[in-house]
């Protein structure tokens, strides 16, 4: 048995695997898909569009704990009214939230290296995994979400 180990070469390869996604984000996985926890690395360009979403089938408790650099984590009603947000940086007062199951959600960087720790409930099954916010755009249409997330950094004063 091996320790899986966080270290700055991880954080580094995870970030720079995410500057040459086309979603310009790139998870690194602890866990196997089967697992009844994910434990993951999730490292997020600001450029990267998160839509919101929650987790219904099964509900899921998820968490985020920041590792390097700055990212908001957004709450959202159903009509994608903004409940709450938190800015996440590993010097300052907020490290990390929990986010209760069923909740709208999404995650912006906020800066280039951005890397969080993420922790979700299991197993991954990728048909039911995520319930997407029908508010909000899809990542498909590239001007719209990019339209809406620079309006939830200017509303939520992130820059």
């Amino acid at each position: 048995m091996r320790l899986k180990v966080i270290d700055n070469s991880i954080l580094n390869e995870t970030s720079k695997k995410a500057k040459l996604s086309e979603r310009l984000r790139m998870n690194h996985n602890f866990h196997e898909l089967s697992d009844n926890l994910q434990r993951m690395l999730n490292a997020i360009e600001p450029e990267s569009y998160i839509q919101p979403h929650r987790h219904l089938d099964p509900p899921k408790v998820e968490l985020f704990l920041i590792l390097r650099g700055r990212a908001a984590v957004i709450l959202f009603d159903q009509d994608g009214s903004v409940l709450d947000s938190k800015v996440l940086t590993p010097t300052g007062d907020c490290h990390g939230v929990e986010i209760t199951p069923g909740q709208f959600h999404s995650i912006i960087s906020l800066e280039s290296d951005t890397v969080v720790f993420e922790a979700k409930d299991g197993p991954y099954i990728a048909t039911t995994d995520k319930d997407f916010a029908s508010f909000a755009p899809s990542p498909e249409e590239k001007e719209a979400a990019a339209r809406y997330t620079k309006r939830l950094t200017e509303e939520l004063k992130l820059s």
